[in-house]
């Protein structure tokens, strides 16, 4: 079945219908258009993944939204000048300024607070992205069917 499953991913590739994303490993560089980070691989106990991400049915999330792709890059690079470059966590208080000047989703206005949402609410790359990133950090810009995001993991929980 795992050929079958292969054959079946890399169709769905072809015609541009991802059901993950295709990165492995680290995210992407600041301006990549597709998809976001990978899933952790393996469990340990306590029902975390190796990884350490675990596997919460719960995140709380920040996000900035933009239609384009040059907008997003302005906001990841107002990010990576003041934090990301210098290998700082960037403080939730700082991503809200971000993210109410950049953002055009009306939780742009809260700072990009989404506040508390599971598993199975959220788009497909969007959803990947929220789950896979660990807390406190922001992701690297990434592309949804509602445009392009950038999000900060703020918690977890079951």
């Amino acid at each position: 079945m795992r050929v079958k499953k292969l054959t079946i991913d890399r169709l769905a590739r072809k015609w541009g219908k991802d059901s993950k994303p295709k990165s492995k490993g680290k995210q992407p560089a600041a301006g990549a258009s597709e998809d976001g980070a990978s899933k952790g691989a393996g469990k340990s106990k306590g029902g975390k993944s190796a990884d350490g991400l675990g596997t919460c049915t719960y995140v709380k999330a920040r996000h900035i939204l933009c239609e384009k792709q040059g907008k997003i890059n302005e906001a990841y690079k107002k990010l990576q000048d003041g934090w990301l470059s210098n290998g700082d966590k960037v403080p939730p208080a700082e991503f809200a300024k971000v993210a109410a000047e950049y953002s055009e989703c009306p939780s742009g206005k809260k700072g990009g607070d989404l506040g508390w949402f599971p598993r199975g609410k959220m788009a497909g790359p969007f959803q990947d992205v929220a789950f896979s990133t660990p807390i406190g950090v922001t992701s690297a810009p990434f592309k949804s069917t509602h445009g392009y995001h950038i999000i900060l993991s703020e918690g977890r929980k079951n």
